[in-house]
């Protein structure tokens, strides 16, 4: 399937919805300086096309005592497709884990995980993360501080 290209006022939709997903249409359509109408239906397309994943609300962990964070650089014993979807599907079922990457050298996965604090992680480490099937070995980088955390793509490279 072909992907649909995308103007600049679809850009400028896709900006503003990072920034703010609970803008009205109304407010949106006079930003992009369109009508309500058809602005909904851009929106409609831009979801129906897979370019907008979803809206959610962005919480601070901290805020909610998770305010440990942590990257687990992990070795696989085996590579084959078959066990790197195995430990993709169990790390998808732990609460721990924000995010998984896959990344080629001499690390398999990264993945950053959050904790109340590293008596918790240690438990999830030792009890999950480590004995899980196909896991080689597992090296850790607790985070000091947040230097950035931006969570909207950069739009201005696509014209």
């Amino acid at each position: 399937m072909k992907k649909p290209r995308l103007d600049q006022i679809d850009l400028k939709i896709l900006e503003i919805l990072q920034a703010n997903g609970r803008i009205t249409n109304v407010e949106l359509a006079k930003q992009v300086e369109i009508s309500a109408p058809p602005c909904l239906r851009r929106v409609r397309a831009l979801e129906e096309a897979g370019f907008i994943k979803g809206y959610r609300a962005r919480v601070d962990a901290n805020m909610l005592g998770l305010g440990v964070t942590v990257f687990a650089m992990v070795g696989l014993e085996s590579q084959a497709e078959v066990d790197l979807q195995g430990f993709e599907a169990r790390v998808s079922q732990w609460p721990e884990v924000l995010e998984c990457h896959m990344l080629n050298g001499e690390i398999d996965f990264i993945l950053k995980c959050v904790s109340t604090d590293l008596e918790s992680f240690q438990e999830f480490l030792t009890q999950k993360l480590t004995p899980a099937p196909n896991v080689a070995n597992v090296r850790t980088s607790l985070t000091i501080r947040r230097s950035k955390g931006d969570v909207s793509l950069p739009l201005g490279h696509i014209k």
